[in-house]
């Protein structure tokens, strides 16, 4: 009996928007805001592992990192701020994996990543990959998150926090509705909204 003809396995996810997004080849074409805010927006940080009648999700996280580096560098152009926004938004795809296990897995992982993330910065304007200065202080912004993260929902001590994360030297304001228990809808606005005035300010920029 011939056998069947071998079907490779399916490598692109089906978004609500209708878009495919190939895992494998990914196309800014088949990238769509809605889609990442939606995903990200019920991915959830620390495994779940957070207090809260609700997750804490990368949405959230991703707009307190934004405003962390704004904090950092107020004089921060809104496209780098934005690019900082979307650092994480391939996780509307490939989810949201601790630290530890990424070390497990190792560079494929990390290559699914940064094409999925290269195909998101171009369908916005955005240079496919972050200047290293950039990289520098996205990771700087991440890690305080992390820190404030920790501490406040993830039931780490400070000197345990302090110990994988570095202790911040920042004054961010605002941040206490950041960290505060949000449900799916309300943290896929507050991102969306944070989307469009970074974009909107990128472009009015641009024209002038």
């Amino acid at each position: 009996m011939a056998r069947r003809p071998a079907v490779a396995p399916r490598a692109f996810q089906r978004m609500l928007s209708g878009r495919r997004l190939d895992l494998l080849d990914p196309s800014p074409l088949d990238v769509e805001i809605e889609d990442i805010a939606h995903g990200l927006a019920r991915v959830a940080r620390w495994n779940g592992q957070t207090t809260g009648p609700h997750i804490f999700s990368v949405a959230q996280h991703s707009v307190l990192v934004e405003r962390i580096a704004a904090d950092l560098d107020p004089g921060l152009p809104a496209r780098w701020r934005l690019m900082i926004l979307l650092h994480d938004a391939p996780e509307y795809v490939i989810g949201d994996m601790i630290s530890p296990f990424k070390a497990v897995i190792g560079e494929d992982y990390k290559s699914v990543e940064n094409r999925i993330l290269a195909a998101i910065h171009l369908r916005y304007g955005l240079p496919a990959t972050p200047p290293v200065a950039l990289v520098k202080m996205t990771k700087q912004a991440d890690r305080a998150a992390a820190f404030i993260e920790a501490t406040r929902l993830a039931g780490f001590s400070v000197d345990e926090a302090e110990q994988f994360f570095g202790r911040p030297k920042i004054s961010a304001r605002n941040i206490d509705a950041l960290v505060s228990s949000m449900d799916a809808t309300t943290a896929k606005t507050v991102f969306l909204e944070r989307f469009v005035e970074l974009e909107s300010e990128m472009h009015s920029t641009t024209k002038g």
